[in-house]
């Protein structure tokens, strides 16, 4: 157990036995139904940890499955090691496995599901490399496991004695191939084994009974995966193993400790905070880890962390573990330069995985990642390394989405011009790398996150006093963003070589099929708002406050028409509308909090409750968008403990409405920073007055980094009626 753990251990202990079972707390069905997109996986995992299993149905309303997939290496991916609980006639096993399901109970610390077409419970508890399952047959017949292989090139799961062990191979678009090995040990002797083709059929008896199987996962070899397994377990207990990981989730939910709300919203804020600690996970292995370049390295002391998209967890999730977990991140972000370094183009990734860089969605976030934690004092990782690396990726890779490569034509122009040119849709691709069937160009959204980078790596530049030259270079491309602008419509216009907006336009159903000719998965009402970095330049496009309110509040009062039609376009954002807001994606997330700055704070302090009223509830249907492995969930966290980091690389958070009447964050350093909203409810969610440490702090809604990580006392005087008077003044 790390340092940091013990001291959040410690803390949990000091509470009592009040709040000591907080994973009990946790729902993981919420989210687990869907009209649209995949919301929510019911995973068992430890924290961060790099062994993950998730339920063998992809959503709750399936009723068949295939098979049951053992480890799962990348969030939302594919599970590999596939086995069948096999129970009937002999001469059968080797013929086509399904079984529907019944009977299904998921925690964070176990899993267990009735396969009632087969009559076998499946029961798992997860370490932290390894597991135990449990096969508990309930009919008479030839029983046996059927395991399978995704990639069965190193030939099927082989066994001697109790032992199995299987290679199953795990790849990406880009990137090496990555083996994973599996070291398993029966608590029986099996009767036979026979193989055909890549499975490899185990057998035991013909009565009722349960077989129970340990096993240990790795990525460096097949003899560390049994070391994996050796290290973490001596005997078969699941039992004792769940209990052990429900202690760790414990210590864990444990150092954040909520007052007040009601059930339903405990239930909701702690599976929340869970899902934040899906990933990033730590896969070093005695000091070791398998790096992009597929060899193996020596960590030095600073764990190796992987399996991270960026595009999604930038916004909220990396900014609340610089709260939570700032060691850890510290290691995450030394990760980072690893990869980098590892990349034979030394590019810096934005997708990484266990074998490389899957280089999905748009623009390169990670400079925002690095700013944010360093200007929040962490450090223990190389930042002038990692400058160097986003400044050799900015100025050689291309920007095309979902495409790794070099630099284009449109990067070029891109450089000189200050914006990603689109093309009309009766136009045909011309340019090598664009996908012409589904990403297409974004020009706008590629544009605009461009922008930001290029401010994160100036205020980097800065703090690390790099050349003037490069800090200036991408200083000036901060302001890319505004070559889009359409100051009549008041929205950011794709642009096309010549400088003239593409017309005629329709700017809530555009882009076509997937909504990513122009924008990314949302459109053009969504990315009015995308300028995070330079909410000053905004406010004066639009020409002040009062006309930038104007724009919020006509956002949220105007229909997307035809809903067929916009759902066919918008998969991504019809399943969490407000008026044109849409809740269901990333690019919204800071959205609610704009009204701070135009002078009408109680208007974010309404939104942001409505959001979560309307679509974070404790309920199969409770998630209203892809939950991409804590990007969403992290944004239900911070806005129900009051406060949302509105530009992650500001060390600061914007006021929204705190939803429980006391919050204690048990802080790594030892301090415990406290909020007390006493007068919090359901209808008292207006912000009155702000003291910190008992000094008034009336005149801003912003919430300082630096106090939460000094242990500060912040008292919210909270009401039923907006008190129009407080934090007016416009945040600059």
């Amino acid at each position: 157990m790390t340092k940091a753990i013990s001291l959040v251990a410690a803390g949990c202990v000091a509470l009592g036995a009040t709040r000591a079972d907080m994973a009990d707390e946790v729902n993981t069905g919420i989210g687990s139904i869907s009209h649209m997109l995949v919301p929510t996986l019911r995973t068992v995992q430890r924290p961060n940890a790099q062994f993950r299993f998730n339920a063998p149905e992809r959503q709750y309303t399936e009723d068949r499955v295939s098979a049951v997939g053992l480890h799962c290496p990348s969030h939302r991916g594919v599970s590999y090691f596939p086995v069948c609980p096999y129970s009937g006639a002999a001469e059968d096993v080797f013929g086509r496995w399904s079984s529907t399901w019944d009977q299904e109970h998921a925690t964070p610390w176990r899993y267990d599901v009735w396969l009632d077409t087969q009559g076998v419970t499946f029961a798992l508890a997860p370490g932290e490399k390894t597991a135990i399952a449990s096969f508990a047959f309930e009919r008479p017949g030839t029983h046996a496991l059927v395991f399978g292989l995704r990639d069965a090139k190193d030939g099927p799961c082989r066994v001697e004695g109790k032992v199995l062990r299987g290679i199953d191979i795990h790849s990406i678009r880009y990137g090496l191939p990555a083996r994973i090995y599996l070291h398993a040990e029966f608590d029986r002797t099996p009767t036979a084994v026979k193989t055909s083709g890549g499975r490899t059929a185990v057998f035991f008896g013909k009565g009722p009974e349960t077989v129970k199987m340990r096993f240990g996962i790795s990525y460096l070899s097949m003899e560390q995966a049994a070391r994996n397994l050796a290290a973490e377990m001596k005997d078969f207990d699941l039992e004792a193993l769940a209990a052990a990981a429900k202690r760790r989730w414990n210590d864990v939910l444990g150092q954040v400790e909520v007052e007040g709300g009601t059930a339903a919203e405990r239930r909701v804020f702690y599976t929340a905070l869970w899902r934040c600690y899906e990933r990033m996970q730590n896969i070093t292995e005695d000091g070791k880890y398998r790096g992009f370049d597929g060899r193996i390295h020596e960590t030095e002391g600073v764990d190796y962390y992987t399996d991270d998209w960026t595009w999604d967890t930038f916004r909220a999730a990396h900014p609340l573990m610089t709260i939570l977990r700032p060691r850890e991140e510290s290691a995450k972000l030394a990760s980072y330069v690893r990869m980098a370094e590892q990349n034979p183009e030394r590019w810096m990734p934005v997708f990484p995985g266990v074998c490389g860089d899957a280089h999905c969605m748009v623009n390169r976030h990670p400079a925002i990642m690095f700013l944010d934690a360093w200007r929040k004092g962490i450090r223990g990782y190389d930042a002038r390394r990692a400058f160097e690396l986003m400044d050799h990726t900015e100025e050689t890779e291309s920007l095309i989405p979902w495409h790794r490569g070099p630099l284009t034509e449109l990067d070029r122009f891109y450089k000189e011009h200050g914006w990603y040119p689109a093309i009309r849709p009766d136009e045909k691709e011309t340019v090598k790398g664009v996908d012409t069937g589904w990403e297409r160009r974004q020009t706008v959204s590629v544009t605009q996150g461009a922008s930001y980078d290029a401010w994160a790596l100036a205020e980097m530049g800065k703090e690390l006093g790099m050349d003037a030259e490069t800090v200036a270079k991408y200083a000036k491309r901060a302001k890319d963003y505004a070559n889009l602008w359409n100051p009549k419509t008041q929205f950011f216009h794709p642009k096309d070589a010549d400088g003239k907006f593409i017309e005629p336009f329709d700017y809530m159903i555009c882009g076509g099929f997937g909504a990513r000719h122009y924008y990314t998965e949302n459109n053009a009402w969504t990315y009015i708002w995308d300028v995070q970095h330079d909410l000053s330049g905004l406010l004066a496009l639009f020409g002040g406050p009062q006309a930038m309110s104007r724009k919020l509040d006509a956002m949220l009062n105007t229909g997307v028409g035809r809903r067929w039609a916009f759902c066919a376009q918008m998969p991504d954002g019809c399943t969490g509308l407000m008026g044109a807001f849409t809740m269901a994606n990333e690019p919204s997330f800071h959205i609610p909090y704009l009204y701070n700055f135009t002078g009408e704070p109680w208007k974010t302090q309404k939104f942001v409750r409505k959001t979560l009223d309307c679509w974070f509830r404790d309920d199969r249907m409770g998630m209203c968008g892809d939950e991409d492995g804590g990007g969403m969930s992290a944004y239900a966290v911070f806005s129900m403990l009051g406060f949302y980091p509105v530009t992650p690389g500001l060390p600061e958070y914007q006021w929204g409405s705190p939803v429980f009447t006391k919050v204690t964050i048990h802080l790594e350093n030892g301090e415990n920073f406290v909020l007390d909203a006493q007068d919090a409810t359901v209808d008292a969610k207006y912000i009155q007055s702000v003291e910190v440490d008992g000094v008034s702090a009336n005149g801003t809604t912003v919430l300082k980094h630096a106090d939460i990580a000094r242990g500060a006392h912040v008292r919210v005087k909270m009401g039923l009626r907006p008190n129009m008077l407080w934090g007016k003044a416009v945040p600059r």
